[in-house]
């Protein structure tokens, strides 16, 4: 099988829903060649202060993709992260990619509202359609929630699998919620997300000052502690090796996003990632956020200003409540949301894909 990714491991939906399944789809048959579209030296071009650079090189890694597609070796399936070539029009795309089908298409956002909602008349002409078409053409589109799935049915996708962005739990140590000392609330995000972070200040202002709690931002810019007035926050820059030793510090995780349309395409991936500490989570009412969050019982789903300082405090003011519903994440982790689980359903969905 060949897995054309957009990114090498640095992608963070690279790594998550194809790269980390890898061992445990070999176990189960399935060899996997991967051809990263932007290699890693691209990525830290782009974020970092050359991204100019990083654009003008762009079109040698297409180049170099082109020759991957039409490589005539062969394999029973290709794997594709949402489309083989970002902006080029869909009869191109599926003109230079003639020998990579059959094929299923992965998506764990939103992908199609960068070309249908983009702020240029041109690319909403030109690619507004382009990933109904790749939907349509492949023998199975894998959405990581349901607004995803929604989509791909609209589009005319044939086959459609429901498989969550997940975690391996090995990875995360439970925490011990206790009474001494000051109770933790926090995020993991990146400046990508930090807007949502912002939105929810004043009542983290307020609710942290009233109760003497600590607020710990794992990946933001390092200037949103100088924009929460009196609270003072905690930021530490994000790694792959540290996150999970960074949630583990936390009491209390938190997803706060805004009711759009690219928001409901988001996969709750952090949510997750705190349940998987055995953290209790409070999250917006948005998109998959409702289908992993069990509201009451591992943690709460909070529209508005009121809600969000009432379940705050709730989890605050209780130990007890902590763990509990930190518990019963875990548990809904080691049953459901982790890559053990998930990559038994991705194998049978790439087996039957590829025609075995």
């Amino acid at each position: 099988m060949l897995l054309f990714s957009r990114y090498s491991r640095r992608g963070p939906s690279t790594r998550l829903r194809s790269l980390q399944y890898l061992p445990l789809l070999r176990d189960r048959g399935i060899d996997v060649e991967v051809h990263a579209l932007f290699p890693d030296a691209y990525l830290e071009k782009l974020y970092g202060d050359r991204p100019a650079s990083a654009r003008r090189i762009a079109w040698q890694y297409y180049a170099r993709r082109i020759r991957q597609t039409l490589r005539r070796d062969t394999h029973d399936l290709a794997w594709v992260e949402g489309e083989l070539f970002p902006y080029l029009p869909h009869w191109l795309e599926s003109l230079l990619a003639r020998s990579a089908r059959p094929y299923v298409v992965d998506y764990d956002d939103a992908l199609f509202h960068k070309y249908d909602m983009s702020s240029s008349p041109l690319v909403r002409r030109v690619l507004g359609r382009k990933i109904d078409q790749v939907m349509r053409g492949s023998a199975c589109v894998i959405a990581g929630n349901h607004y995803l799935a929604a989509r791909a049915a609209q589009a005319g996708a044939t086959r459609i699998e429901v498989i969550p962005t997940v975690v391996d739990e090995h990875r995360y140590t439970v925490v011990n919620h206790v009474d001494e000392g000051r109770p933790v609330i926090g995020w993991v995000g990146s400046p990508a997300t930090e807007e949502y972070l912002l939105d929810n200040r004043d009542v983290l202002e307020q609710v942290c000052a009233k109760h003497n709690a600590r607020l710990l931002l794992v990946g933001p810019r390092t200037e949103v502690a100088g924009q929460f007035g009196s609270l003072v926050p905690e930021v530490v820059a994000w790694s792959e090796d540290s996150e999970a030793d960074m949630i583990a510090r936390m009491d209390i995780g938190i997803m706060p996003l805004r009711d759009g349309p690219w928001e409901r395409g988001k996969c709750g991936y952090k949510i997750i990632q705190y349940m998987a500490c055995g953290l209790p989570v409070v999250a917006s009412t948005v998109g998959a956020n409702v289908d992993i969050v069990r509201h009451g019982e591992n943690g709460f789903l909070a529209t508005g200003t009121d809600a969000w300082r009432h379940d705050l405090e709730q989890l605050i003011l209780s130990r007890r409540l902590r763990t509990r519903m930190g518990l019963a994440g875990r548990a809904r982790v080691e049953n459901e949301y982790n890559v053990t689980v998930q990559a038994s359903r991705l194998a049978n969905v790439l087996h039957s894909a590829g025609g075995h």
